[in-house]
């Protein structure tokens, strides 16, 4: 479990004069997406039914992500006390539901699974270090320090059961590289960007999948440095069975850093 809880944080030193409108809106989207923790338990538990270790494990999970969705979520109603979190969280659930009702993976197997969620693990805890760093907000930099602590766990977590999974399903690196790809193709799917809209869009707007990703996107590419890339294409590589380090990693973060800045003075451009 992880060592803090929402009483741990120093609240009273919040300071508004330093709240970034910005950040503050990928925030908002932020918090749906952690605390709908819960759903990802389900599916998880679905998956791993005949895996008793592995599900205490996600049900200790459960419990942090979803606090990192409430200490978020309780940070934005400083930031924005007109904010109602609990009816963007129920506009959220409305209009994105995850596959609760399989029986397997939808990455083919249990491993594959495995992979999927350590590349997940790979963006969180590369995202909220980088907002840790970009913050000048110091009740956000604690907060983010803390969920970016418990993200490189969860990494390690799910990388170790990884390594248990591939002993039986035997993926070989093709698979293992598909299936990572796959992942990270994923990062601007419906979830984060109907998020970004349940929490930051007026009731009545129409939800435009594009628009709303590319809003998220342009608010938080910038806000990556090199040493969070690099970090980054370490895990991913370590998840799919290649050298973490090395030229591999080096010509990746490279290649990482040219399409972050690419694209966020693109949006921007744009108007995003």
């Amino acid at each position: 479990m992880a060592s803090w809880t929402l009483e741990t944080i120093a609240w009273d030193r919040f300071d508004a004069s330093k709240v970034d409108p910005e950040i503050l809106r990928n925030i908002k989207a932020a918090a749906l997406v952690e605390r709908n923790g819960g759903d990802y338990g389900i599916y998880l538990g679905r998956v791993f039914a005949d895996d008793a270790a592995f599900m205490d494990d996600v049900q200790n999970w459960v419990v942090e992500e979803v606090q990192h969705g409430m200490a978020l979520g309780r940070w934005a109603q400083l930031a924005d006390p007109s904010w109602d979190f609990d009816a963007a969280f129920e506009r959220f659930r409305t209009g994105y539901t995850l596959p609760l009702h399989v029986s397997e993976s939808v990455r083919g197997s249990q491993a594959g699974e495995m992979i999927a969620r350590c590349i997940v693990e790979t963006g969180t805890s590369s995202y909220y270090s980088a907002l840790k760093d970009a913050t000048e907000e110091p009740v956000l930099k604690q907060v983010c320090q803390k969920i970016a602590a418990d993200e490189f766990r969860h990494y390690k977590l799910f990388y170790e059961h990884l390594n248990r999974c591939l002993k039986r399903d035997r993926l070989n690196r093709w698979s293992r590289l598909r299936i990572g790809w796959g992942r990270l193709a994923e990062s601007e799917d419906d979830e984060l960007a109907y998020a970004y809209f349940a929490a930051n869009e007026p009731a009545g707007a129409v939800y435009d999948r594009k628009r709303n990703m590319q809003a998220y996107a342009r608010r938080a590419y910038p806000l990556y440095r090199q040493t969070h890339v690099q970090r980054a294409m370490a895990m991913v590589l370590k998840a799919v069975g290649l050298e973490p380090q090395g030229r591999l990693n080096t010509l990746m973060t490279r290649a990482g850093l040219w399409f972050l800045r690419r694209n966020a003075a693109k949006l921007a451009a744009q108007g995003a």
